[in-house]
């Protein structure tokens, strides 16, 4: 009986020395790297500021970075496109830090305010924050006491858990604000506060803390190898042009660029074959899309969404005439992919239909779009008839017949008779002696295959009428 009992013993006892040499305190250790996306902030602040970092942090998010470094060199800039990268920095979810290099001034020292950490090249310097007019002139006394009062709450509302952040930015906007630590008078009434990387650096209080900044590097990666080690991350460098200057003033005429190209685009559709409206149209709603995605309001998807709907729209009118529901989808997708393309839409965040999001873009769209109705009401009232114009109010797509004969008188066509070649809705195509022309049907509809009259010629295309009034209602 005790012969079992001790193999039974002998077999657990193996059993728990082996467990005991796979814990994880002996298993080898996996180490992760941190994963960096650097975005450089130079000159002053200002648009095309904003495009780089909000392109930027939308990149990080979709790499899942888990830190964004701002390497800032600045004089300061505009306070309303300040306070939108405060925004926009608090979308990243992960760690922001501020590499002061070598200043950030005015409104380069707000922003790093926002940020999680500060750190200093050795002769960096950040401060003297007071607002002004753009102009760089002192504003209004009354306007000077509401911004600074609010500049000041809103410092204290991002920075409650450093103990002096808040205290320190304070004193670089507000010159009768007094910085004083530990009985130490830092900065008096009179002045506003800038600091040196040194004096950001001085500790003070019991535990001791640094003033403003978290370290002083040489560099960039000299920054991210004291914080993380050697081999401890892997840094992603955003790259910026000349292209985000162009962005600024491709977004203020992107209404003007949207109406042209929606009639390009239109132009073509009612043109045989294709050119260069077509390839106008195109481009200049490609720029539209490119000058978008350097705004950093969009990826690449807007672009292929659009695509998509411009060939759902050529299906329906070159191949399969009649269906309206191709079209229609097809137009549902081009004008949504343009507001989408407008739209400030975060990768982190789910879509919130405000109107606050979509306000401006769909403004900017019914613009574009007026701009479009307008130009072509010109174009029909004021365009000399020749061939070109014959050929695009009759556009024809001949079956074993040749495209190049329209008639150019009205008289020509009226009260001759045909067969609607496809279902009007109340457009389509008709048939008058082999060749088809684009009409349309004032009241009711009319079937494939019914014989029509016609009774007219209108804008872009012929008006007809079913044979003995049989159109359909």
């Amino acid at each position: 009986m005790l012969r079992p009992l001790l193999i039974c013993l002998l077999v657990l006892q193996t059993v728990v020395c082996q467990a005991q040499e796979l814990t994880p305190e002996s298993a080898p250790v996996q180490r992760t790297v941190t994963k960096v996306v650097v975005i450089p902030v130079r000159e002053q602040i200002a648009k095309p500021v904003l495009y780089i970092i909000r392109r930027g942090l939308k990149e990080a998010i979709e790499q899942k970075a888990d830190v964004v470094v701002l390497d800032m060199k600045t004089p300061g800039g505009a306070l309303d496109v300040t306070f939108d990268i405060m925004e926009a920095l608090a979308k990243f979810p992960g760690e922001t830090i501020t590499y002061v290099n070598t200043e950030a001034i005015s409104a380069g020292a707000f922003i790093s305010a926002v940020t999680d950490e500060i750190y200093f090249t050795p002769d960096g310097i950040i401060g003297a924050a007071a607002p002004v007019t753009s102009g760089g002139a002192d504003v209004d006394k009354t306007m000077k006491l509401k911004i600074v009062s609010y500049l000041k709450a809103r410092v204290r509302a991002i920075s409650e858990d450093k103990p002096y952040r808040g205290k320190v930015i304070s004193a670089m906007i507000d010159e009768d604000f007094e910085l004083k630590v530990d009985d130490i008078v830092i900065k008096e009434k009179g002045e506003l506060l800038s600091l040196t990387a040194t004096e950001a650096s001085q500790t003070y209080g019991d535990p001791a803390q640094p003033l403003l900044a978290a370290g002083i590097a040489k560099d960039v990666d000299a920054l991210l190898t004291a914080k993380y080690g050697q081999d401890g991350f892997k840094v992603t460098t955003l790259e910026i042009s000349w292209s985000e200057e162009l962005a600024v003033l491709l977004n203020a005429i992107s209404p003007i660029l949207l109406g042209l190209g929606l009639l390009g685009l239109f132009i073509e559709f009612k043109t045989p074959g294709f050119g260069i409206f077509g390839i106008g149209g195109g481009m200049l709603l490609t720029i539209v899309f490119l000058g978008n995605f350097v705004a950093g309001f969009s990826g690449h998807e807007p672009i292929l969404v659009f695509a998509l709907g411009v060939l759902l729209v050529a299906v329906e009118i070159f191949f399969l005439p009649g269906i309206v529901v191709m079209a229609l989808s097809g137009v549902v997708l081009m004008f949504g992919s343009l507001l989408w393309s407008m739209a400030d839409i975060w990768p982190n965040e789910p879509i919130a239909f405000s109107g606050d999001l979509f306000l401006q873009p769909a403004m900017n769209l019914g613009l574009g779009l007026l701009l479009a109705l307008v130009g072509g009401v010109i174009l029909i009232r004021f365009l000399p008839k020749g061939v070109f114009w014959d050929k695009m109010i009759l556009a024809a797509a001949t079956t074993g017949t040749s495209s190049a004969h329209v008639p150019s008188q009205e008289s020509a066509l009226t009260g001759r008779t045909g067969v609607a070649v496809t279902a009007m809705f109340p457009s389509g195509q008709v048939e008058i002696d082999g060749q088809r022309y684009e009409a349309r049907v004032n009241v009711g509809m009319i079937d494939a295959g019914q014989k029509i009259v016609v009774k007219g010629r209108r804008e872009f295309g012929l008006l007809v009428e079913a044979v003995g009034g049989e159109d359909k209602i």
